[in-house]
């Protein structure tokens, strides 16, 4: 059965975005909709804001808690300091580009 869904496993040390990522689906006639990611990256601290400068790219993602379980670290003490994130990257409106991650998790 066609569920719809692509698995993309990349090898550490990559530098593709999330933009080549989508262009690549929508080439090929396919929709992208949210993405499960593992991503590493260092924490940003920006207008009290927690982000993710993904690691290779020049990306940027604001990171909120997926669920009310998700541990919210201290902003201020991972300002700097090079993590992985699990989490969702939700489905974005044709044409913009995605510019948060829902985390499941945060770790150094």
């Amino acid at each position: 059965m066609n569920r719809g869904l692509a698995d993309v496993t990349l090898k550490p040390g990559n530098t593709v975005t999330m933009q080549q990522l989508q262009r690549a689906i929508t080439k090929n006639g396919f929709t992208t909709r949210q993405s499960i990611v593992t991503v590493s990256g260092t924490v940003l601290l920006e207008q009290d804001k927690l982000k993710l400068r993904v690691s290779g790219t020049s990306e940027i993602y604001e990171l909120l808690p997926a669920t009310a379980q998700a541990q919210n670290p201290d902003a201020r003490q991972m300002n700097g300091k090079t993590v992985t994130v699990e989490g969702v990257i939700p489905e974005t409106s044709k044409g913009e580009t995605p510019d948060k991650i829902q985390f499941n998790g945060i770790h150094e």
